[in-house]
């Protein structure tokens, strides 16, 4: 005689025969990956204020008041230092909270203008080169080693000092020099592709190039293209603070973050907060990119969809 203690350890629980949904597995793996939530947040907020910057900044960046020059920020022991000025002010007497807010602005502009701009030049590249192979990969190549043969800093110097200095210069000067690296991680991963199973079949089907490309190559590279993108746009907002701490860059009055360093460098050993804010602003914004694009990989790769 079959007892009911026996029915169940036959029957498995319900728990057991329920798979858990696409949907739930995902948020558990966004959510369970720490980088990617310390990136999101952080950027999210860059992005909040860098937005709405008009209706949070508690003064005009570009006003300038002698009489309240240098006011130290709330956190020093020192009768200047209010509450009306949190971060305190610069040289020139302009609230230093409100030009963080809108040097926001300006960084992320760049960075992500000159990523789209590189990261279009390179893939194409890239995925020609991955794809065709032959003679195409050929002067892909030498392209990109006369690309790579080029330093990225002195080139942009004498270009911007040629041309002259402006936030759409920098930007296509950026754009047009640091799309390399996506043009040979592009070319890996396209000719890893390029001989798998799943191309065969639409070639064989009659599908045309760019429908292969779009619907078969470029999908199956999404990982690797996310983690280049993040990099370069993190290395693009650090080449404009680069140039603009140089003067060559982002020009004044602008609120630029690297501007920001240039500009107090005089009064580094009595007012280092001026450098102190803005480096550390930069560092939060490049890390969370950086944490942001190796957290969207980590989540997204095939090999950790279980």
């Amino acid at each position: 005689m079959v007892s009911l203690t026996d029915i169940k350890r036959e029957v498995p629980a319900a728990e057991e025969l329920l798979e858990p949904s696409p949907g739930a597995l995902m948020r558990k793996r966004v959510f369970g990956h720490a980088g990617f939530m310390i990136g999101a947040t952080a950027l999210g907020i860059i992005v909040f204020v860098a937005i709405f910057a008009p209706w949070l900044s508690p003064h005009d960046p570009f006003d300038q008041q002698l009489a309240r020059k240098l006011i130290p920020p709330v956190w020093y022991d020192h009768p200047k230092a209010t509450w009306d000025h949190i971060l305190g002010t610069d040289a020139l007497g302009r609230d230093y909270l409100s030009r963080l807010f809108y040097g926001a602005r300006i960084s992320l502009l760049i960075g992500f203008s000159a990523m789209l701009i590189s990261g279009i030049i390179g893939t194409a590249l890239g995925v020609a080169a991955g794809y065709f192979g032959g003679r195409v990969d050929m002067v892909v190549n030498f392209i990109i080693t006369t690309r790579l043969s080029l330093p990225v800093v002195l080139v942009a110097l004498a270009v911007v000092s040629l041309v002259g200095s402006s936030l759409t210069v920098v930007i296509w000067v950026l754009g047009l020099l640091i799309w390399d690296r996506f043009a040979v991680v592009m070319r890996s991963a396209t000719q890893q592709v390029r001989g798998l199973d799943f191309v065969a079949a639409a070639e064989a089907l009659g599908c045309s190039t760019p429908r292969i490309v779009m619907t078969e190559i470029l999908p199956n590279i999404a990982n690797h293209l996310i983690v280049i993108a993040t990099i370069e746009m993190a290395h693009a907002i650090l080449l404009e603070a680069a140039l603009s701490f140089l003067g060559l860059g982002v020009q004044p009055p602008d609120p630029s973050w690297g501007l920001m360093v240039s500009e107090a460098r005089g009064l580094i050993f009595f007012d280092a907060w001026l450098i102190t804010i803005p480096g550390v602003a930069l560092f939060t914004l490049v890390l969370s990119i950086n944490l942001l694009g190796d957290g969207v990989r980590d989540i997204t790769a095939p090999e950790n969809r279980n």
